[in-house]
């Protein structure tokens, strides 16, 4: 799978794109900011967005309902600390594909990607 990983935290980011290529699939864009997201979403079409919530700019919400808007079938998973069934509910209805809640294991994470492959 084609994927980009936006999150305003480096070391987050390095972290998924290791698991991410350990498990086959290519890293084929980062962001740190929601605007920087949507442009890069424009340009490449990835197969999935990893996305966090809150970050710089835009927040993650905001850059979901964008993608969506671009391309409705768009695949995106929604990466947040912010752990409160509300937030969840409310992105899962604007269209995330999953939650997935840090910090996360990497079993978690490898098994999230799994289901999604």
């Amino acid at each position: 799978m084609k994927i980009i990983i936006v999150d305003d935290n480096e070391i987050t980011r390095d972290l998924m794109k290791a698991i991410l290529q350990a498990m086959g699939h290519e890293v084929t864009g980062e962001a740190d900011n929601g605007n920087d997201a949507v442009e890069i979403f424009k340009e490449q079409r990835p197969d999935l967005v990893l996305l966090d919530l809150i970050m710089p700019g835009k927040t993650g919400l905001q850059v979901l309902e964008e993608i969506r808007a671009i391309n409705p079938a768009a695949r995106v998973v929604m990466v947040t600390a912010v752990q409160q069934e509300g937030i969840s509910k409310t992105l899962l209805e604007k269209g995330a594909v999953a939650v997935l809640n840090k910090p996360f294991s990497y079993s978690e994470f490898e098994e999230a990607m799994k289901r999604l492959a």
